[in-house]
């Protein structure tokens, strides 16, 4: 499921789109970024459905084993111990899986060479030839060892990352997020079980939601208030020389200080310090701190920014 944060970097994203297009719609950006978030799932049934096309591979391995000319005894009786893993078989025969691939037109038939070099890429692992060789069965053992094939190896091929950047020039940053769900997603198959069960992108309700469309619409009606009291306390600093991203940090914090009455000031101020480390220069938390613990202070005092429940001013 999406957490606040990755909400947060979605927002800034669609902003930086929005403030840097030519014809600056909002409704045409809102509607960009909801659909950037819903195209979140489809990275989710890509990295599942890479799991499912390993065994795929691993089978071609043992049928292309056995049609040599001159076989040899491994060839002939492969270890079959990761074809038959349980709950990769689980993903294997999923109903739910392939109709949701189906709905969404998620398949991995276009890329059969990059399949090859990732299963290569994991059988060449100490943690697979470790596997393979250990004569121990079971359930939760063939789970602990494909969730290790995964975390460790799958998701660290480089060029795994490079096929999610070409399709999308967001999804990189998405992948950990959505990673941490399909881990998630295997440790929850169960053995008996007749399907998998497949994650939800948005929590149930709508507050998720809500907070995505009530900040991204807030930072926007705001905007022009919120850059003149950023250029008040900056006063050294012209509107020019102030990065973009931090300008539209900035505007997002003070649109959320304002408008969530339940987010403590506190947590609003870390989080966008936390953003700037990673999206803006080497300076921009120091700045972005200063600017924004002054002007919270300041709307504090006049009553602009008012929280409901204890503590959440601080």
């Amino acid at each position: 499921m999406l957490n606040r944060r990755h909400l947060r970097i979605k927002i800034m994203q669609a902003l930086y789109s929005h403030y840097t297009a030519d014809d600056g719609d909002a409704k045409k950006s809102e509607d960009a970024l909801l659909f950037s978030i819903e195209k979140m799932r489809e990275m989710y049934l890509y990295l599942l459905l890479l799991i499912v096309e390993m065994q795929g591979q691993a089978i071609d391995r043992i049928e292309s084993g056995r049609n040599k000319k001159l076989p040899t005894k491994e060839d002939l009786h492969p270890n079959t111990k990761f074809v038959t893993n349980k709950p990769l078989r689980a993903l294997v025969n999923s109903k739910i899986l392939k109709k949701a691939c189906d709905n969404t037109g998620v398949s991995w038939s276009d890329n059969r060479d990059l399949l090859k070099r990732v299963f290569k890429a994991v059988t060449e692992t100490e943690d697979y030839q470790e596997y393979m060789a250990s004569e121990e069965r079971g359930f939760d053992h063939d789970k602990e060892y494909l969730l290790r094939f995964f975390k460790r190896h799958m998701i660290n091929v480089e060029e795994i990352h490079d096929y999610f950047e070409e399709k999308s020039i967001f999804w990189n940053d998405d992948l950990d997020l959505i990673s941490s769900m399909v881990i998630k997603s295997l440790k929850l198959i169960e053995e008996d079980a007749d399907d998998i069960e497949l994650l939800l992108l948005w929590k149930e309700g709508d507050d998720e939601k809500d907070f995505t469309q009530r900040l991204f619409r807030q930072t926007l009606a705001l905007g022009k208030e919120s850059e003149d009291m950023i250029q008040e306390s900056a006063k050294n600093w012209e509107l020019d020389r102030i990065a973009v991203i931090d300008m539209i940090l900035m505007k997002m914090a003070l649109a959320e200080a304002r408008t969530f009455e339940s987010i403590p000031l506190k947590v609003t101020l870390n989080e966008y310090i936390e953003l700037s480390k990673y999206y803006s220069t080497p300076k921009s938390n120091g700045f972005i701190n200063g600017v924004l613990d002054q002007l919270f202070t300041k709307l504090k005092d006049d009553g602009t920014i008012k929280k409901v429940g204890r503590g959440l001013l601080q």
